[in-house]
């Protein structure tokens, strides 16, 4: 998925949650996930088995990308409303997850067998999740602060501080309005 700007997608596992959330663009209207046949589709994109998908399966999937969202927004300093923490708590507490070890003997977490739709999607963002927490990346998926976009975006600022998907776009727009507030200046009374 082309990222705007000049920024690179997020590494793996975090790419999935990027583009789960990215697959709504907020200030152009398009939306990749109009039916439970696209979500499906969507899905087996992302080795998942796209197996399960219905309306109600649909639904849980916009309610986990919208979630999401919220949850890279507080990376960016926003606070995650307590709406999103129910819906999650909702979505994940039916996406189980184990542990795997392998052959050399290294631990990682996986979603559980036997899920499909949104329950086998949840796992494997969950799954992802926690890859991402233990590695130190997961804080630096954030959605873009300017409320028309809130694309998710991979901040690989030095300080991890960078709060527009992109500067030439957003971050542009940001300052200017900023600056228009800002500089405005009264015209002296005639007298």
């Amino acid at each position: 998925m082309e990222q705007p700007g000049v920024r690179d997608p997020a590494p793996e596992p975090l790419r999935l949650v990027q583009d789960l959330v990215n697959t709504v663009d907020l200030e152009g209207g398009s939306e990749e996930l109009r039916t439970a046949e696209e979500a499906a589709d969507w899905a087996r994109g992302r080795g998942l088995s796209g197996r399960g998908y219905d309306a109600d399966a649909l639904a849980d999937v916009l309610t986990l990308r919208e979630a999401l969202r919220d949850v890279c927004a507080a990376h960016a300093g926003t606070d995650v409303p307590a709406a999103t923490t129910a819906a999650l708590d909702r979505l994940l507490a039916r996406a189980p997850l184990r542990l795997a070890v392998d052959a050399e003997g290294r631990a990682t977490v996986v979603p559980a067998g036997g899920l499909a739709g949104a329950d086998e999607l949840a796992a494997a963002v969950a799954a992802a999740i926690v890859r991402a927490t233990a590695d130190g990346t997961w804080p630096r998926l954030k959605a873009c602060a300017a409320g028309t976009c809130r694309w998710v975006y991979y901040d690989r600022s030095p300080a991890g501080r960078s709060r527009w998907c992109t500067m030439a776009i957003c971050g542009s727009r940001a300052k200017m309005r900023t600056y228009r507030k800002n500089g405005r200046v009264s015209a002296p009374e005639a007298g």
